[in-house]
C-alpha cells in the first residue's frame, strides 16, 4: 500500500497555494537525491520525468516555497507513473532538509533549503489476473496489453476502455458508455482485476445538421459543403468527415462538430455545427532568384466568400526572369473562381482564365486560355481535377512563327503523404497530368504527359538528417510535321530540373544551329539533409536530367547534370533556401549557379 495516497487531492491544492505566495529572495538547493529501488532503468527515467522537483531545482529563479509546492505535487505525480507501469504497492518519500515534505506546515516553508532527496519503492510488479469486457462489438480489437497475464499497466485498462466504446460507435452505438466499473488489487497475488461494463445503448441515425451561430456563407450551402447523410447510420468516420469538408472550403477559421447530448424519438441523433467564419480577403507573396534564371516575383489576392455561398476567387500574378542577362522578362496572370460542393460535398466546380507572355531561351510565346472544370476529393490526401479548355497562343521559335488554337482537356492526381510540404521528412509526393487535345484549324491531335514523383525517409531517431528523392517523367505526342506548341516540350536546366546547369539549357537540336524541346524528360534528384540545430541546417544535392527528341524516349538523347550544397535557415513559413551547385556532365554549362528561395527545392 503507498503511505503518500492520503496527500494526494490536498497536495495539489497546496502546491497551487504555495506558488501563488512564494517568497522571491530566499536561497534552495539545487540537486535533488533521486532514487529508485530494484534496478529498473527505465522506470527511473519515466518518474524522474515525471517530477516537477527536478525542473525545478533546474531553475536558478526558484525560491524554497517553489521547491516545497514541487514536492508537494509530485506525491500524486510519482504515484500515477508507479500506476502507469504496473506498481501497486510502492512507497514514495520525499524529504525536504531531511523532513517528510508533506508534514511540513502549508505557512511554515524553511527558508533555505540546503538537502533534498525522493526514495521511491516501486514494490512487485503486478500483473493483470482477470481482464474483462463486455459486451464487445463484433470484430472489437482490444490492445495486446489488456489480458491476464500481462503488465497490469493503468493505462492499458484506459486504452482497452477507449477502443471498445469506439468499436460500438463505428457500429453505430453513439451513445456506448459504461454501466459498470471493478478495478481492484491483490497485493498478496500481486496481480490487477478489471472488470468493465458497457452500455451500447440503441442503433443511432444522423439527425439535422443545426447551426448554431451566424456566418456570412448562407446556411443552405454550409450544409451542402458538411454533406451530412441524415436518416444514415451513425458514424465517427463520416463525423470527422464532415469536419474536414468544412475547414477544406476556406471559408471558416474555426470548425467545432459536435453531437446533440439528447436522442429524438426515433434514436436520431442532431449533429450541431459551430462555426467562425475566416477573413474573407487574403494576399500572399513570394520570390526567387537564381543566378542566370534571374529574379521571380509572385503574388496572389484572394476572397474566400465572394458570393455568400463559400466561393473562393483568386488572383494570381506571376514576373520572372527579371534579370538583364535573362532572355527577357515572362509575365503571367491568372484568375480562378471555385465552388465547394458543387456536384456533392466531395466534389467542387471551378472557372478560370489564364494569360502569359513567354521569353524562354528557345522560344517565346503570348497565350490566353479559358476553362471550367471538377476537383474531386477521394480522400485526405487524394485528390483529382478535370477541366475543357480553349487556349489560343502565337509563338516564335527556331521553326518559325506559329499559331495555335487548342480545345483541351487536361486530367489529373494528386496523391500528397509528406508531413510537411514545405520541409518534408517522411512520406511521399505523387502528381500525374494527362493533357489531350485537338487542334482547332485543322483537327489534328495531341497529348502532353508529366508525372512527379517525390519520397522522402528520416535517418536516426531523433530525425536530423533525411533522405529526399525525386523522379520527373514526361513526354508529348503530335500528329507530325513539329505540331506540338513549344510549351508543351520539355527542357533541362534550372532550379526545378538541374541545378548547376543554366535554365532550360538542354534541349534537341534540329540542324543548321536550330534548337527547339525534346519530347521526352528524364529528370533525376537526391538530397541528404541535416539539421545542425533549430534555425540551420545543410543540404547536399545532385541532379540529372535527361532529353529525347521522340515520344516515349525513342532516338537519341542528351544528359546533363549538377550537383553542390545548400544552406537552410527554418522560419515559420518553411526554410529559406540557398543553394550553390556546378555542373559535373554535360557540355551545356559552367561555372557556379546560386537560387535563393522559400521551402525546400522538392
Amino acid at each position: 500500500m503507498i503511505s503518500t495516497v492520503k496527500t494526494r487531492l490536498s497536495g495539489r491544492f497546496l502546491a497551487l497555494l504555495l506558488l501563488g505566495l512564494s517568497p522571491t529572495a530566499l536561497l534552495a538547493a539545487e540537486t535533488v537525491d533521486f532514487t529508485v529501488a530494484g534496478g529498473d532503468e527505465g522506470l527511473e527515467t519515466a518518474l524522474k520525468s515525471a517530477s516537477l522537483l527536478n525542473a525545478a531545482t533546474a531553475d536558478s529563479g526558484t525560491t524554497p516555497a517553489d521547491i516545497l509546492a514541487a514536492a508537494l505535487a509530485d506525491y500524486a505525480r510519482l504515484v500515477d507513473t508507479l500506476y502507469a507501469n504496473g506498481y501497486y504497492g510502492g512507497v514514495v518519500n520525499i524529504r525536504v532538509n531531511g523532513q517528510e515534505a508533506a508534514t511540513i506546515p502549508v505557512f511554515a516553508a524553511p527558508a533555505q533549503i540546503t538537502a533534498l532527496s525522493v526514495k521511491v519503492d516501486p514494490g512487485p510488479l503486478f500483473r493483470f489476473g482477470e481482464a474483462r469486457i463486455a459486451p464487445l462489438a463484433p470484430g472489437t480489437a482490444l490492445p495486446a496489453g489488456f489480458g491476464p497475464g500481462a503488465v497490469a499497466e493503468s493505462g492499458a485498462v484506459q486504452a482497452a476502455v477507449e477502443a471498445a466504446v469506439g468499436a460500438w460507435r463505428s457500429a453505430g452505438h453513439a451513445k456506448t458508455g459504461l454501466s459498470a466499473q471493478s478495478v481492484s488489487a491483490n497485493h498478496a497475488a500481486r496481480t490487477l482485476s478489471a472488470r468493465i461494463e458497457l452500455a451500447p445503448g440503441p442503433l443511432v441515425y444522423f439527425g439535422k445538421a443545426v447551426l448554431t451561430g451566424e456566418s456570412g456563407v448562407r446556411a443552405a450551402r454550409i450544409l451542402r459543403i458538411a454533406g451530412l447523410p441524415e436518416g444514415e447510420v451513425f458514424s465517427p468516420e463520416t463525423l470527422s468527415q464532415v469536419a474536414k469538408r468544412l475547414r477544406r472550403s476556406g471559408a471558416f477559421s474555426s470548425v467545432s462538430v459536435r453531437e446533440s447530448e439528447v436522442l429524438g424519438p426515433d434514436d436520431s441523433m442532431d449533429i450541431l455545427l459551430s462555426l467562425a467564419d475566416a477573413k474573407p480577403r487574403r494576399i500572399g507573396f513570394g520570390a526567387e532568384i537564381a543566378s542566370l534564371e534571374g529574379l521571380t516575383l509572385s503574388g496572389y489576392w484572394q476572397h474566400r466568400n465572394l458570393f455568400g455561398g463559400g466561393e473562393q476567387f483568386r488572383v494570381d500574378a506571376e514576373i520572372s526572369g527579371i534579370n538583364p542577362e535573362s532572355n527577357g522578362t515572362d509575365y503571367r496572370l491568372g484568375l480562378r473562381l471555385a465552388q465547394p460542393a458543387t456536384f456533392g460535398p466531395d466534389t467542387s466546380g471551378f472557372a478560370f482564365a489564364n494569360g502569359e507572355i513567354l521569353n524562354e531561351p528557345a522560344f517565346y510565346e503570348k497565350k490566353a486560355e479559358i476553362g471550367i472544370g471538377l476537383t474531386r476529393n477521394f480522400s485526405d490526401s487524394l485528390s483529382g481535377e478535370i477541366a475543357l479548355g480553349l487556349s489560343y497562343a502565337e509563338t516564335e521559335d527556331d521553326l518559325g512563327s506559329r499559331t495555335f488554337t487548342l480545345l483541351t482537356l487536361p486530367v489529373s492526381a494528386t496523391w500528397d503523404r509528406r508531413d510537411d510540404p514545405l520541409d518534408a521528412k517522411s512520406g511521399f509526393y505523387l502528381q500525374a497530368e494527362a493533357t489531350p487535345y485537338m487542334e482547332l484549324r485543322d483537327a489534328t491531335f495531341g497529348a502532353r504527359l508529366y508525372a512527379d514523383g517525390r519520397v522522402y525517409q528520416a535517418l536516426g531517431e531523433a530525425g536530423r538528417f533525411a533522405l529526399a528523392g525525386r523522379v520527373q517523367l514526361g513526354t508529348a505526342f503530335d500528329g507530325g510535321g513539329n505540331q506540338t506548341p513549344p510549351s508543351y516540350l520539355f527542357f533541362s536546366g534550372g532550379g526545378n530540373t538541374v541545378r548547376g546547369q543554366p535554365y532550360q539549357s538542354l534541349d534537341v537540336d534540329v540542324g543548321g544551329g536550330n534548337t527547339t524541346g525534346g519530347h521526352s524528360f528524364l529528370g533525376l534528384s537526391g538530397e541528404l539533409r541535416a539539421n545542425i540545430n533549430d534555425s540551420f541546417g545543410l543540404v547536399g544535392f545532385a541532379d540529372a536530367g535527361f532529353i529525347s527528341a521522340e515520344s516515349l524516349f525513342a532516338g537519341e538523347g542528351g544528359w546533363q547534370a549538377g550537383a553542390g550544397l545548400g544552406l537552410r535557415y527554418f522560419t515559420p513559413i518553411g526554410p529559406i533556401r540557398l543553394d550553390v551547385a556546378l555542373p559535373v556532365a554535360g557540355d551545356t554549362g559552367a561555372g557556379m549557379q546560386l537560387y535563393l528561395g522559400i521551402g525546400q527545392a522538392f
